[in-house]
């Protein structure tokens, strides 16, 4: 049996898509705050946990939202 999908607007109240948003920015705070702090890394303490600081961008964006 086949789940019939859901638009955006059918069964979201206003409740839920404020949660939604707080969540989307909590998320995009916790991105931007993770990959300021790997890029600043010093590099000897990078390397010594094997990181490369140049990928910053994608091990925040894989530690907060999953693989994508």
């Amino acid at each position: 049996m086949r789940k019939k999908k859901q638009t955006p607007q059918k069964g979201m109240t206003m409740l839920t898509m404020i949660e939604n948003l707080k969540d989307a920015a909590r998320k995009r705070a916790l991105y931007r705050q993770t990959r300021d702090e790997i890029a600043r890394m010093p590099l000897d303490v990078a390397l010594d946990l094997d990181i490369y600081p140049g990928d910053a961008d994608r091990i925040a964006w894989t530690a907060v939202y999953g693989r994508g």
